[in-house]
């Protein structure tokens, strides 16, 4: 794993979240070209240099400028340490690496409120997304499908608006399982004012992150930009109801845009609410109608397999992917993400998204960032590697 950011590139990022919107390519370009801290120093230097930002008028490089110029990035850090919450930067062992496939609209950093490990549980999650006024169908689908996947050890993901929003966090708490909230605000603010209840048991139970910094105010645009890092962070994205002009289905197009799985859930062909969804299923979304139907798309080969009478053997377990995870760790002593990718011949994060499976059913524990054999996988693994 990676040490993460420095301090001084930290401080900068953070800064940079006041001074640069969501998804802004210009200033993912000036930052991809100078990294963090010059970027930052260009824009607080006393006079402009001519050519130092290229890409933005002078109008837009000025609006920079001045944003910079009043940024505290001390106090966010300290605002969000008070929340017992954090900032991640790239690189960070806690960063999400599906966020990278957004090339220049890349996140500047995340503040994040809540204990889970973010880059774990991204590497098992579901976007449930669907209208703010959505009916009692929707309502009722999206918090079954919600409850459903929590129950089968899968995140749910979503974006803490009313509606379907609101119930697929609320169906994911009621199955003691784990959601993350994506806001368009900081990660102080309660927005909306209705949901302040259900933002605490997220923070409780799950994570509340955004790319704002503490204090933010939400606006459309910045509702909209969200919309792409819900699609990101998740393995696919599940349309309750929406309209033809709709977010959810900006989350959609964005899913698939990133090459993530991208499904729906049919409605009556008589609700407006129906239509988007319907229009998105015409145009190649999975149509989809429970929570199985959902981990038989995003999951592993096995996630579906009938249940089985008598003790479950590690080999039984999601194909030969965790199989061949479990063989690469030691019957005695733990190894790190990366050492049990390369003896399992995978890659760092397909590694740990099965060790996070395995860890669910109770093969494998974890210590920090280290991995180790279960009591339960004992048996089953010597039995594979031809021991007593």
């Amino acid at each position: 794993m990676t040490a993460g950011a420095g301090e001084e590139e930290r401080r900068a990022r953070a800064a940079l979240t006041r001074v640069v919107e969501p998804g802004d390519e210009h200033a993912g370009r000036w930052l991809r070209r100078l990294g963090p801290v010059e970027l930052l120093a260009r824009l607080t230097a006393p006079t402009p240099g001519e050519g130092a930002l290229p890409g933005a008028g002078e109008q837009r490089i000025e609006g920079y400028r001045m944003r910079a110029a009043a940024a505290r990035p001390e106090r966010d850090l300290e605002r969000v340490a008070e929340l017992g919450g954090r900032f991640l930067c790239p690189g960070d062992p806690e960063w999400p690496g599906q966020l990278d496939d957004l090339g220049d609209a890349r996140p500047v950093g995340l503040w994040v409120r809540g204990g889970p490990d973010l880059r774990i549980w991204a590497l098992r999650s579901v976007a449930v997304v669907g209208a703010r006024a959505c009916t009692p169908y929707g309502v009722h689908v999206s918090g079954s499908l919600a409850s459903g996947l929590a129950e089968r050890g899968w995140v749910v993901v979503s974006g803490a608006a009313y509606g379907v929003d609101a119930a697929a966090h609320r169906g994911a708490l009621s199955a003691a399982g784990a959601t993350v909230a994506v806001l368009a605000c900081g990660v102080d603010a309660v927005y909306p004012r209705g949901h302040a209840e259900l933002l605490r048991r997220v923070v409780e139970q799950g994570l509340v992150i955004a790319e704002l910094p503490p204090g933010a105010h939400p606006t459309r645009s910045r509702f909209v930009l969200r919309n792409r890092v819900i699609a990101a962070l998740s393995r696919g994205t599940v349309v309750v109801e929406a309209e033809y002009r709709s977010g959810s289905l900006a989350t959609a197009r964005a899913a698939e845009r990133l090459g993530r799985f991208t499904m729906g859930v049919p409605g009556p062909v008589t609700s407006g609410l129906s239509a988007g969804v319907h229009e998105l299923l015409r145009t190649g979304a999975v149509l989809v109608t429970d929570a199985d139907e959902v981990v038989e798309l995003v999951g592993h080969i096995g996630d579906l397999a009938p249940a089985r009478r008598g003790p479950v053997l590690p080999r039984d377990l999601l194909g030969h992917g965790c199989a061949r995870v479990l063989e690469a760790l030691p019957a005695n002593g733990s190894l790190d993400g990366r050492n049990v990718a390369a003896r399992a011949g995978t890659t760092p994060d397909d590694a740990l998204a099965r060790l996070y499976e395995l860890h669910s059913l109770g093969f494998v524990e974890r210590r920090g960032d280290r991995w180790q054999l279960a009591a339960a996988a004992t048996t089953g693994s010597n039995a594979r590697r031809g021991g007593a």
